[in-house]
């Protein structure tokens, strides 16, 4: 068995394993077999309230996990840089902070507020990636125009948030980084077009090598470099923008999974974008648990755990990678 293969039955194996041990446990534990019993026969108000309020929660972990990490993978693709992620360059922000404007403008349209999620994204890559372009993207300049990005999105959402509407706090409330009070609906909204976004990117995966290399090697070899560039784009903003909207904001996850992704199971897009989907899905999910668990009956948000692992593994990429630096 080579490696690429243990790894991704590790994953797997460790994906079921959380995901089973994070149903049973909680304020309200019960046993697998009352568990299967109680899904069959409605009979048991534990597994009713399992159901209803601990699956979709642990669902949305799954699938907003495996959106982000496939996003940081495919916007590293695209910019050439390990640092690239959604979280840090500003397109979770956009999406939040266009969810929160519709919904305190023009609250009829809230069926559509992940179509507007997606144009918030895709507003705020396009700022940095326009603005990081200069005779080729610096990835330094990158990371500081996507943390001012960053930073002005999530401003401009948090001064809407407190402006008293009623509305507004509810809905911001609905995309903070706390997976409580989550409803199947939205379960179905994130595993509709995270299922799509997740199809597609695997389909783009030869793009993806080829961005890889230097643009004039890739054009010499019949690739449309531009229009690969904005293909990806466009599937890595729909998978980050609509895991914000329903989930809330997780910095690094996109930045750390691609990069354990790639020491594991090397460079190949084919093997790196659904193995980075499976270590997505248990590292949000594993995060969720342990806020959950740790300190019942009060609780962690999963995002302050992304942020105490995440923030010095972003230092640590920082000081280890020579091209931020440009040596």
């Amino acid at each position: 068995m080579n490696r690429k293969t243990f790894s991704f039955i590790v994953v797997a194996l460790l994906l079921a394993f959380v995901f089973v041990q994070s149903t049973l446990t909680g304020s309200i534990s019960v046993t697998p077999f009352e568990l299967i019993h109680g899904l069959l026969t409605g009979a048991n108000d534990d597994v009713a309230i399992i159901k209803d309020l601990r699956l979709p929660r642990i669902l949305i972990a799954v699938f907003a996990g495996a959106a982000l990490s496939v996003a940081g993978v495919l916007l590293q693709a695209v910019m050439r840089n390990p640092l690239a992620d959604p979280g840090i360059i500003g397109v979770s922000a956009g999406a939040s902070f266009m969810s929160v404007l519709v919904i305190a403008m023009f609250p009829t349209l809230f069926f559509f507020v992940p179509l507007f999620a997606f144009i918030g994204g895709a507003l705020a890559f396009f700022i940095v990636y326009s603005l990081s372009w200069k005779s080729g993207l610096d990835p330094l300049r990158m990371i500081l125009i996507g943390i001012a990005v960053n930073a002005l999105f999530t401003g401009l959402g948090q001064a809407i948030g407190f402006s008293g509407n009623g509305i507004t706090q509810a809905m911001s409330q609905v995309t903070t980084s706390t997976l409580t009070m989550k409803k199947w609906s939205e379960v179905e909204v994130l595993a509709l077009y995270g299922a799509i976004g997740l199809v597609l990117a695997f389909f783009v995966f030869r793009w993806c090598n080829y961005l890889s290399l230097e643009d004039r090697t890739a054009k010499s070899l019949g690739v449309n470099v531009n229009l690969a560039r904005f293909v990806i784009s466009i599937i890595a903003v729909l998978l980050a923008s609509i895991a914000t909207t329903v989930a809330g904001m997780f910095a690094f996850v996109g930045l750390l999974v691609p990069h354990i992704g790639r020491t594991l199971v090397g460079n190949d897009h084919k093997v790196l974008i659904p193995f980075s989907a499976l270590a997505g899905a248990l590292l949000i999910l594993l995060a969720d648990t342990l806020g959950r668990t740790l300190i019942a009956p009060n609780e962690i948000p999963a995002s302050i755990i992304m942020a105490v692992i995440g923030g010095p593994f972003l230092i640590f990429l920082l000081r280890k990678s020579d091209r931020i630096y440009g040596h």
